[in-house]
């Protein structure tokens, strides 16, 4: 039975057809609530296979079907081995100036209601990504990525390989492809960065954990060491890259701020992380001092059903068995995980960027409101609160203090000031598109989600 969706992007049909045929792209279309992850990408949309890797390991591998290829305006694939029927035909069609028609005819005995949402999903997210990469239009870079395994570093390469940019991963392992560089963070190779437009820096221990001496001392070497080195030869290598975009954080105001609205020209606050960050936005002086655009990335908590704080929230609120954290007035200064990816995008591309830039939503919420937002988005009761005592034995009192009771009213001011497009400046909205549970397209012109 053919299951149809349809929307309309704002984009021509060629550069529709070019965002598919790039690496990243299946990534990107991917929903993050689902147990899936990919295996392999498609080298070609004519004839190439791409594999996904369901829960339990299972592959599901999609083979590309050669005489349903018909470039700009269709390619279809199908599942392997089926033991579904399944073949998916991806048209492409003018709807007008610079707009395209998007249709997924899928052939599946797989119900509608099942597909619905991540077919939703797949249509706001490719419409978000091509109006992304048309405001920060650049001519293909190569750009310089470390961490590009981890949550953020996923998204963001994916993101700008769809957008025609070269990734260079810097791998702390031998190099096994070519888009691989073996990366030491102390002591970086010479030639690490020759013929590298832009650098990345995403790379750095997790800072959730107790906060015992070995702990404090994985956050601090990871950071501040291989940041100074990576920005010494980003400095030193002639014709090296142009821009040094670091990750930083918003623990660099401290956790015990209250209702001080806190923006890039705000104080640095007290405590372990905000003297930590102090020191890592630092240490990339060295390629601010030889003439680098710097950009230093103040992030909050990002959401994500893949990583983070939403990953342990999303099965206990699923569940029913969700609360705020103690009395729940401490603020939570959030991003969505394609927010922060697209704020990655601007910082490579736009000249504009530069200095600190907080990367978190337009407006920020209490823990009670969080905790009640994602309860209605999953429409379940959040009627549990998690007692104080409980992080504190997890995180011991200084971890506590500065992770799950950060109390940090941050806001955007810089990107706020530049008119920054974010795509969801609601966490309602930034919580349903990561949770399937949004249905409508992103642009007030696209057609209805789903007809069948």
């Amino acid at each position: 039975m053919a299951r149809i969706f349809r929307s309309v992007v704002r984009s021509a049909v060629d550069d529709v057809f070019a965002w598919h045929a790039r690496p990243g792209a299946i990534a990107r279309l991917t929903p993050p609530w689902q147990p899936v992850r990919v295996g392999a990408e498609a080298g070609s949309l004519r004839d190439g296979t791409a594999k996904l890797v369901l829960a339990g390991c299972v592959p599901w591998v999609a083979a590309h079907d050669a005489g349903g290829y018909e470039p700009p305006h269709q390619f279809v694939d199908r599942l392997a081995n089926p033991v579904l029927r399944w073949r998916h035909t991806h048209r492409f069609e003018a709807a007008g100036p610079d707009r395209t028609l998007v249709t997924d005819h899928v052939d599946t005995p797989v119900p509608e209601a099942l597909l619905r949402s991540m077919f939703a999903y797949r249509h706001r997210q490719l419409a978000a990504d091509l109006a992304a990469h048309q405001r920060y239009r650049h001519e293909p870079l190569t750009v310089a990525v470390t961490g590009a395994r981890g949550l953020v570093g996923t998204a963001l390469t994916a993101m700008l390989t769809t957008g025609g940019h070269r990734v260079v991963r810097l791998v702390r392992r031998p190099a096994e492809t070519a888009d691989e560089r073996t990366w030491q963070p102390d002591d970086p190779a010479a030639d690490l960065l020759t013929g590298v437009d832009a650098v990345v820096h995403l790379a750095g221990a997790s800072v959730a954990g107790r906060f015992d001496e070995r702990h404090r001392r994985a956050v601090r070497d990871s950071r501040i060491g291989p940041t100074r080195a990576l920005a010494e030869l980003a400095a030193r290598t002639p014709g090296g890259p142009g821009v040094f975009v670091s990750a930083s954080a918003v623990g660099y105001y401290g956790p015990d701020r209250g209702d001080e609205v806190l923006d890039e020209e705000s104080e640095r606050g007290q405590g372990f992380l905000a003297d930590v960050v102090a020191d890592w936005e630092a240490a990339t002086e060295p390629a601010s001092a030889a003439g680098l655009r710097v950009v230093r990335v103040r992030t909050g908590l990002v959401l994500s059903p893949r990583g983070g704080l939403l990953r342990l929230q999303y099965p206990l609120f699923a569940a029913g068995l969700g609360g705020p954290l103690g009395a729940g007035r401490q603020w939570m200064p959030w991003i969505g995980l394609d927010d922060l990816a697209e704020i990655y995008l601007r910082a490579v591309t736009d000249t504009v960027l530069s200095g600190p830039v907080n990367a978190v939503g337009p407006e920020p919420v209490r823990n009670a409101e969080y905790t009640r937002t994602l309860a209605a988005v999953l429409k379940r009761p959040a009627l549990l609160k998690v007692p104080s005592f409980g992080p504190r034995l997890l995180l011991g009192e200084d971890g506590a203090r500065e992770l799950a009771f950060a109390d940090q009213r941050v806001v955007p001011r810089l990107l706020t000031d530049l008119g920054h497009d974010f795509r969801h400046r609601r966490l309602a909205d930034a919580l349903g598109h990561l949770l399937g549970t949004a249905t409508a397209p992103v642009f007030e012109d696209s057609m209805a989600e789903g007809t069948a």
